[in-house]
């Protein structure tokens, strides 16, 4: 157990954006994802929604993957790899609401595994390996999820009973919204955007609704770069002479530990060669020693 100074490293963003239909999440992502990269053939949208991402292809030649249903968390992981695989540096997720409440989604899923709490058990790693392929993926993210009108059923002091609406709620499953750098909530059809989480300090609750684009991305990916990079943290690598010291920076860079892993590892194997290299020639040229009476001659 170690104290450390606390410093922000280059991360990948994991963005989400969630709205009502017809509130322009699927554009805003577009051009959300333009600004971190600047360069539309770099952006890949996995598309949910009946081949709604292709209707701003006016936009630039970005990439499209059509994913149909069943929705099942699998598949999904199977289509961010797929982008992985691709070289793609900012991927769209839209939208990520049929991985958990469409056809073969997570709660189809678990009503014909019988619909019972236990049954969680066997769904729940499933839905979490894709939360985890969103998390960990090697690139930036942008994720859309639907939203629905919120309600409850409140009982008053003489007995009555009444709807009480507590605005919206997203699509899926709860607790999403707090895996993520930035959650914008469009509240409108004139694509009007609040930061509903926010941990760039960007889009403080104070700030009044704004309208996302490119400009958005750029200052998002201006956050991003700030602190030290990979390349830096590979020069602490190299450096390195023990196993022991790449386990210390292992620990470190906690944040960045699935990017700097293979440096790492290269390292160790480098290491562990030079140690056995070592102890070849230790053997080879072993000096003789000779003993006479106990004195040696």
């Amino acid at each position: 157990m170690k104290l450390q100074q606390a410093k922000r490293h280059q991360v990948k963003l994991r963005l989400g954006l969630s709205g009502a239909s017809g509130f322009g999440k699927s554009y805003s992502a577009l051009l959300l994802a333009f600004g971190i990269t600047n360069d539309w053939s770099k952006i890949a949208i996995i598309d949910t929604e009946n081949g709604s991402a292709s209707l701003y292809s006016h936009l630039g030649d970005y990439n499209v993957l059509s994913l149909e249903a069943p929705y099942s968390p699998e598949r999904y992981i199977e289509a961010i790899k797929a982008c992985e695989n691709a070289s793609i540096e900012v991927i769209i997720v839209d939208s990520i609401t049929h991985e958990w409440n469409g056809k073969g989604g997570c709660l189809q899923i678990h009503e014909q595994l019988g619909g019972r709490f236990q049954d969680w058990a066997k769904l729940t790693p499933r839905h979490q390996a894709f939360i985890d392929a969103i998390l960990h993926s090697n690139c930036h993210v942008i994720t859309t999820t639907r939203r629905k009108v919120d309600y409850s059923l409140d009982t008053s002091q003489n007995g009555r009973t009444k709807v009480v609406k507590h605005g919206t709620k997203e699509i899926t499953r709860e607790g999403f919204e707090y895996e993520l750098t930035v959650n914008f909530e469009l509240i409108n059809d004139k694509h009007l955007a609040k930061a509903s989480k926010d941990r760039t300090g960007l889009f403080s609750s104070d700030k009044p609704e704004f309208v996302i684009n490119a400009s958005t991305g750029e200052k998002l990916i201006a956050w991003c770069n700030e602190g030290i990079s990979i390349v830096e943290i590979n020069n602490e690598i190299e450096s390195c002479v023990s196993i022991e010291d790449l386990k210390r920076i292992y620990t470190k860079y906690s944040s960045v530990q699935s990017e700097i892993k293979p440096l790492i590892v290269k390292r160790k194997e480098e290491l562990e060669a030079i140690d056995s290299q070592l102890i070849d020639q230790k053997e080879i040229v072993n000096p003789l020693k000779i003993e006479n009476n106990g004195i040696d001659s």
